[in-house]
């Protein structure tokens, strides 16, 4: 039984949470969410909570409880709240800027790389080098801040690069010189 599947989800002030069928959508300052479940969880709304429970003891219900329960909880703190990712660049001439809503990188290329954000993700650069990425939807700024970061992964000579904030990148010793 997932420890995590029994804690109910409380609803905070200003989210609305509507469950048509298998459908739960969440409905908040920060926008809407909407997360499928499997037919072996069963989704209420009690109390200005929302409870999930498994319908059968099968292992695959085991394995969708928990999984399911951070689904659902995850739509309602991101229309409550949103998420973000923040980004470093490191690296002489390694900059980012906005043209418009799209994200410009010179990431030691000879052309510039142009990052397009899909619908309801915000990307902010602030002096140069830092980026943000923020939405309601955890998986989506996930998602987003990975692909930036593909565009130019920390190598680890010198540890040039994109990089999530706080990542440690182990550095390596470089050439032995002559003795």
């Amino acid at each position: 039984m997932s420890r995590i599947g029994k804690k109910p989800i409380d609803i905070p002030q200003g989210v609305e949470v509507k469950i048509e069928g298998q459908t739960v959508t969440a409905k908040g300052p920060q926008g809407t969410e909407s997360v499928t479940i499997r037919p072996e969880i069963e989704v209420k709304v009690q109390d200005n909570q929302v409870v999930l429970t498994k319908v059968s003891d099968s292992r695959e219900a085991d394995a969708l409880y928990g999984l399911s329960r951070t689904l659902v909880a995850n739509a309602v703190h991101g229309v409550k709240d949103g998420f973000e990712k923040k980004l470093e660049i490191q690296g002489v001439g390694y900059r980012a800027s906005m043209e418009g809503k799209n994200l410009n990188l010179a990431l030691g290329y000879s052309h510039p790389v142009i990052v397009e954000p899909p619908a309801g993700i915000t990307i902010s650069v602030e002096a140069n080098t830092k980026i943000t990425v923020k939405g309601s939807n955890k998986q989506t700024v996930g998602d987003v801040a990975a692909f930036i970061r593909s565009k130019r992964l920390p190598e680890v000579y010198k540890g040039k690069g994109v990089r999530y904030e706080g990542e440690y990148i182990r550095r390596k010793a470089g050439k032995a010189g002559k003795k």
